[in-house]
């Protein structure tokens, strides 16, 4: 028994091979036409306006180790203990602050804090700024360059009785680049050991 649909069969829902040949004379008119109406060749022209510049190549750090520091050690020399880098005065080159003291064979040499900076039209270094002197008598710890501040701890003595080795006493520093020198503050006082 052969089954009916309720929907009568459309002829054109039978393929036959005159609709192959003309659903493929149809695509080749559609190819051949897109090939013949081919918009014109793309150019790269730049508009006038707002043109991009390279960044800067970024400028190395002064070198502790190849600067002069103002410190008299006599036969024994200077030891570099620390030193930091960072853009301290806002020009766009990199400062090195550098901690330093006479290389002595027996005791605790009191630091220097200087300011390095890159000399123009040469490659060595040069101090522009003591933020701590070795005359002071003091040791520098917890030394640190972030966000264009300097900062320290200060180990220094109450008194000239204090013996060199045992610093009793200890003052966070800051230091900040304002109108043209560093100016120290102390945020917490000094404390005694």
């Amino acid at each position: 028994m052969q089954s009916s649909s309720a929907v009568p069969e459309l002829a054109h829902t039978r393929t036959r091979p005159i609709h192959w040949v003309a659903t493929a004379t149809a695509v080749a008119g559609v190819v051949a036409l897109s090939s013949v109406l081919q918009p014109d060749a793309a150019t790269a022209a730049q508009a006038p306006g707002p043109q991009t510049k390279s960044a800067p190549a970024p400028v190395a750090p002064p070198d502790a180790a190849a600067a002069e520091f103002p410190l008299e050690c006599g036969t024994v020399g200077l030891v570099v203990k620390k030193e930091a880098s960072g853009d301290l005065d806002g020009d766009g080159r990199p400062e090195t602050v550098a901690v330093v003291h006479c290389d002595a064979p027996m005791g605790t040499p009191p630091d220097g804090v200087y300011v390095l900076t890159g000399a123009a039209g040469s490659g060595a270094p040069r101090v522009v700024a003591t933020l701590v002197a070795p005359e002071d008598r003091t040791n520098v710890d917890d030394f640190a360059v972030r966000d264009g501040d300097v900062t320290a701890a200060l180990l220094g003595y109450s008194s000239d009785a204090v013996p060199s080795c045992c610093p009793d006493v200890r003052e966070n520093v800051k230091w900040r680049w304002e109108n043209g020198a560093f100016v120290r503050s102390a945020p917490s006082g000094a404390k005694r050991v």
